[in-house]
């Protein structure tokens, strides 16, 4: 979900287009959560459904891509080193969060895995939306999730094999030919159309998140139909750990961009373009190259960053909008 594409920055919490913001951030986790209970209650309705998971995500990022124009690289060049500040940090505390978070936990090698991949993976599609919610800048929450997206070929198959190689075997050359198929091409596709029929995907931009949440919805009820049996004695395991991961990964990355100087507004961009994740695509990898099992922290990760990043926006705009020395 993109939201400079739909509502104007910065916020006007009176807006019609700021509300109708706050509603899909806020019934995305409850239709995501509905969709795993399903899956939980009726583990076979979702049989033979694995299959398709990388196809759905694909559909994800073709939205994602509609919503993209050229403006969104040109925060790229005109604040290379936020934007790379961003990079690194995603880039960096994720994974090594999964990591630290699998050995302090002690959790098992297929769950550790899943773990991991959640933090290798690229920013959350619906960090942008959650920025503009917490009055944050909008530009550099862009500008950060769009290069991570690109650049998840290159980046995340090498970091899941060391650091979740310990457990299980990774095969990053096939890992990375999944993202371009999944993630890469699917986006660009998504731009490409948006270029050359702009006038006509801008009538339906307004429906794009929703598919998007209902695509996810699927692929949460899948992933969870397929560990069901598992689920009932590593539920409260996982989402320990997916509470941890994502709690640290935004009050880090909130941290980073203070350390930095960029300002209240970057640092709350800097938080959930840290904290929030592409679980969708860690969830099909997870899927594809380990286990269902190893699936199951990205569809806990896909409901609770929601709910976090909603929660820990409006705290933000409240806090923003207090007259100073108040």
């Amino acid at each position: 979900m993109r939201p400079e594409q739909t509502i104007p920055h910065p916020a006007d919490d009176t807006s019609g287009a700021d509300k109708a913001a706050r509603r899909a951030v806020t019934v995305f986790p409850v239709l995501v959560l509905a969709a795993g209970a399903l899956g939980l209650a009726v583990p076979g309705a979702f049989e033979g459904g694995r299959t398709s998971v990388p196809y759905l995500l694909g559909v994800v990022m073709f939205c994602m891509g509609l919503t993209m124009t050229p403006l969104d690289f040109q925060g790229v060049v005109k604040r290379p080193w936020a934007v790379a500040l961003g990079l690194v940090a995603h880039y960096v505390i994720m994974p090594g969060l999964g990591w630290l978070i699998a050995h302090a936990l002690g959790l098992s090698p297929q769950l550790a895995a899943g773990v991991i991949l959640v933090g290798c993976a690229p920013s959350g599609t619906a960090s942008n939306v959650v920025t503009y919610l917490a009055r944050g800048d909008v530009a550099l929450s862009v500008s950060v999730a769009t290069v991570s997206t690109v650049l998840a070929p290159l980046v995340t198959p090498p970091l899941t094999l060391l650091l979740a190689g310990e457990y299980l075997p990774v095969d990053a050359g096939s890992m990375v030919t999944d993202i371009l198929k999944t993630v890469l091409l699917p986006v660009l596709g998504g731009l490409v159309v948006r270029l050359l029929f702009g006038r006509y995907v801008d009538r339906v931009l307004g429906a794009l998140p929703w598919l998007s949440a209902l695509t996810i919805a699927a692929i949460v009820a899948i992933v969870v139909a397929g560990s069901a049996a598992a689920i009932k004695s590593a539920a409260a395991l996982v989402f320990l750990a997916v509470f941890l991961h994502n709690g640290l990964g935004l009050a880090l990355g909130y941290g980073a961009g203070k350390l930095a100087r960029l300002g209240p507004p970057a640092s709350r961009a800097m938080a959930f373009e840290v904290g929030m994740q592409n679980s969708g695509l860690a969830a099909s990898l997870a899927t594809a190259h380990f286990s269902p099992l190893a699936a199951l922290p990205s569809a806990v990760f896909s409901v609770w960053h929601n709910v976090s990043g909603a929660l820990v926006a409006a705290w933000m705009a409240r806090r923003s909008a207090r007259p100073a020395g108040s």
